[in-house]
């Protein structure tokens, strides 16, 4: 298949991030094979794929967890060395994991700003934490009347809810979302989606990994697959079926070569 970098966001909106050529190995295992990929500000992307695709190894280069063996990452236009996960916070790029990565036995306000509680005199501001912590979870829609809940005790949907707020809580440009929405009810589901909305609405761009299709179509702008380590389509959502991105990911080059001619 002929390598081409990913198009540019609806809108024509300039880059958020760009990333070109991205390849990774670990050891014999060829996991990205010069992928393209780009997102625009206030953009959500779906980037779907299956079990073996790269799309959380793409993801875990951009945010700094893995260093890739070639290619340029570029924010706003400028070529960055993302070594750290420090270094992708620095950028504004956040990352919520499928496990959420929060401490169930510490209450919201307590995980929303772990590591970096407000203090006096070596003493946390507790009443401050939960204030900022309401103030976070109000503008996203979110009850605020559970900050002072241990993280345990609440149900996947508000989980996931809380580790958004969390991504938030650091201003971020961009948030990657890992499988939002596996396993929860379809209430939780829709509040969830809901709050992409709500990110967008606030210039927030976001990566969407997702298997659930019809998520990434109620929400995202245009969405990308990856097959085995390789851009193999991407589609305007507006322009295209599920069944299409279905058939993408299934058959991956052969499909997209076939679309071609």
């Amino acid at each position: 298949m002929e390598r081409r970098h990913a198009p540019a966001p609806v809108g024509g909106a300039p880059l958020l991030v760009e990333m070109r050529g991205i390849r990774k190995t670990f050891g014999a295992i060829r996991a990205l094979e010069g992928v393209d990929l780009a997102v625009g500000p206030g953009e959500i992307l779906g980037l779907v794929g299956d079990n073996s695709a790269g799309k959380s190894t793409l993801m875990k280069v951009l945010t700094g967890a893995y260093r890739p063996d070639a290619g340029e990452i570029r924010i706003l236009g400028r070529s960055e060395e993302i070594a750290s996960p420090q270094d992708s916070r620095r950028l504004g790029l956040e990352m919520v994991y499928q496990d959420f990565a929060l401490c169930g036995n510490l209450d919201v306000a307590t995980n929303i700003f772990l590591g970096r509680w407000p203090t006096r005199g070596g003493f946390v501001r507790a009443r401050r934490m939960e204030t900022e912590a309401r103030r976070i979870l109000g503008e996203l829609g979110v009850d605020p009347g559970i900050v002072g809940q241990r993280v345990e005790t609440l149900s996947g949907g508000r989980q996931q809810l809380v580790a958004i707020a969390r991504a938030v809580s650091f201003a971020p440009r961009l948030v990657i979302l890992d499988e939002p929405t596996a396993n929860l009810s379809v209430v939780a589901i829709e509040h969830v989606l809901g709050l992409a909305r709500e990110l967008r609405s606030r210039g927030v761009a976001q990566i969407i990994i997702s298997h659930r299709l019809p998520d990434i179509f109620a929400v995202a702008d245009r969405v990308v697959v990856l097959k085995r380590g390789r851009n193999v389509g991407e589609r305007r959502i507006r322009e295209t079926t599920e069944d299409e991105v279905l058939t993408l990911i299934v058959q991956g080059d052969a499909a997209e070569s076939a679309r071609r001619d």
